[in-house]
């Protein structure tokens, strides 16, 4: 898809487009992220119908960005050798045009990875996407939650996340019972999904690559954004409605990502209530 004007909820249609053009494009999403998710990073991306390169090395990291429809950067498991490679793939994609994503996994809480994460704003991330207390502790008005878990919500986060968006020009994607993702002054809630997501081990890291995936396929950051999280949202309900408990739900909730096509997501849209 080529570049689209955005209002401020996306459409049925515009949202089923971007679905569509993943499973038709097959978007190559370099996924420089952490040693915990990378199986289910890869599985959720080639589920939606992407490709995932997980290329992450100083040595190569940059050269592939350019290459790359779009970039994961997450912060998750980091040492000195990953964030060398995220600065420079970072730094490659803003000079070639590729869309790149910024997860700042438990940013607030630890100094390097704060200090780490701050610096790569400077490269301008097309989308952040993050808890609340990781939102709040990139832009510097809190100090983290516990870990990986946040301990603020969306909604407590959202003045911060519009102060963040407005530096890097790019979409802030707040994560939480109900989704919040500003851009340019707009907001867009996305509500549902399931519980069972919380106790998924890389279901928030894999939202972040599909994000990047659906970023390079509609050509517009916030459309791209809101289509991965109602895609995650509308699959996340038809795995917990069959599965037993967290280990079947994330079997079904793979599988449903991928029976989610175009036109599974447009019908959701149009009932109402996942977007507002």
């Amino acid at each position: 898809m080529g570049a689209v004007s955005t209002p401020a909820r996306p459409s049925a249609q515009q949202v089923a487009d971007v679905r569509d053009a993943v499973a038709r494009e097959h978007p190559l999403v370099q996924c420089l992220t952490n040693s915990v998710v990378t199986t289910i990073t890869a599985n959720v991306l080639l589920a939606a119908g992407a490709a995932p390169a997980m290329v992450d090395n100083p040595r190569e990291a940059a050269q592939f960005a350019r290459l790359a429809s779009a970039v994961l950067v997450n912060v998750g498991t980091l040492d000195d050798e990953r964030a060398r490679a995220m600065a420079l793939a970072a730094e490659a994609a803003r000079g070639a045009g590729t869309p790149w994503v910024l997860d700042p996994v438990a940013v607030g809480g630890l100094a390097f990875r704060t200090s780490v994460a701050r610096e790569l704003l400077q490269h301008r991330p097309d989308v952040v996407r993050a808890n609340a207390s990781e939102v709040l502790g990139l832009e510097g008005s809190g100090t983290g939650g516990r870990g990986v878990d946040s301990t603020a919500g969306a909604e407590d986060a959202l003045a911060a996340a519009h102060r963040l968006a407005e530096r890097t020009g790019g979409v802030v994607a707040v994560s939480g019972e109900v989704d919040v993702l500003v851009h340019g002054g707009r907001e867009v809630r996305v509500r549902g999904g399931s519980p069972l997501l919380t106790r998924t081990t890389g279901a928030g890291c894999a939202l972040g690559a599909l994000v990047a995936a659906c970023t390079a396929a509609a050509g517009d950051p916030l459309l791209g954004a809101v289509t991965a999280h109602a895609h995650v949202a509308l699959a996340a309900e038809r795995a917990a409605a069959r599965a037993g408990g967290p280990g079947s739900f994330a079997v079904a909730w793979v599988d449903e990502l991928d029976a989610v096509d175009a036109a599974a997501l447009r019908a959701d849209v149009e009932r109402g209530g996942r977007l507002a």
